[in-house]
């Protein structure tokens, strides 16, 4: 998070909920059966990011044991609440940013993940992160990151392009919109969009090959300028 890690810290240090693209249990319940789906099976989980564990809590019907980890008290607070009345008593929580979490935890992990937070990262960060997450990785386990912001489609979601009602005036007033956001951003010097950081797939790979593992990049199925990745080794 760098030098911009106490703005988003700051901003979510009293937020309740995640950013789903509907709050509903339906919807939460279909996000969490297709993250589910690419998790594809372990015995135990690390879930970095996990806010107020609207995913969390249905992963864990699915594992024998849980960690997660938010750097928001808020969010861990709401999380401990859910837990609680979901039942989910395979689930600890921990209070931990990504530099941390590591001296905090007393286990390794089949599968460790993170959902809508590595856009929190710079590519070096994401670069320490799965360094430091291949320590706690056991043999045969995955690190899969959720919902990163594609920097090829995050700039055309932002001016409109993939709205139903999408027309050449409303996509020019949005871009001019977005100019005008980035500039102020530039010089009050903090973080041009709350969401973080748009990475291009292919830096995320050579990162990963770069310690030792293969990647395979997938297409997010509820947020159409996102993508997840799955990274592992043979």
């Amino acid at each position: 998070m760098s030098e911009q890690k106490n703005v988003w810290e700051d901003f979510f240090k009293d937020k309740k909920h995640g950013g789903h693209r509907y709050s509903s249990e339906e919807f939460l319940a279909m996000e969490a059966r297709e993250k589910l789906f690419h998790l594809d099976g372990g015995r135990t989980l690390l879930d970095f990011g996990c806010g107020s564990a609207e995913l969390l809590t249905y992963y864990a019907a699915e594992y024998e044991q849980l960690v997660g980890a938010d750097f928001s008290p808020s969010m861990l607070e709401e999380a401990s609440k859910r837990i609680r009345e979901k039942k989910r008593n395979n689930i600890d929580l921990v209070l931990a940013n990504h530099e941390t979490l590591w001296d905090k935890l007393r286990t390794t992990f089949d599968r460790i993940t993170a959902a809508g937070v590595i856009q929190y990262l710079t590519y070096q960060e994401v670069d320490k992160f799965i360094f430091d997450a291949s320590k706690y990785l056991n043999k045969g386990g995955k690190i899969v990151f959720f919902d990163l912001l594609d920097s090829r489609l995050y700039p055309l979601w932002k001016i409109g392009l993939f709205s139903e009602n999408a027309n050449g005036l409303k996509i020019l007033r949005k871009a001019g919109f977005e100019f005008r956001n980035i500039m102020l951003a530039s010089m009050e010097n903090h973080p041009k969009d709350i969401l973080g950081f748009a990475h291009n797939p292919n830096r995320i790979k050579e990162i990963a090959i770069k310690h030792g593992f293969r990647m395979i990049c997938i297409r997010s199925m509820y947020y159409e300028y996102k993508y997840h990745v799955i990274i592992f080794r043979d």
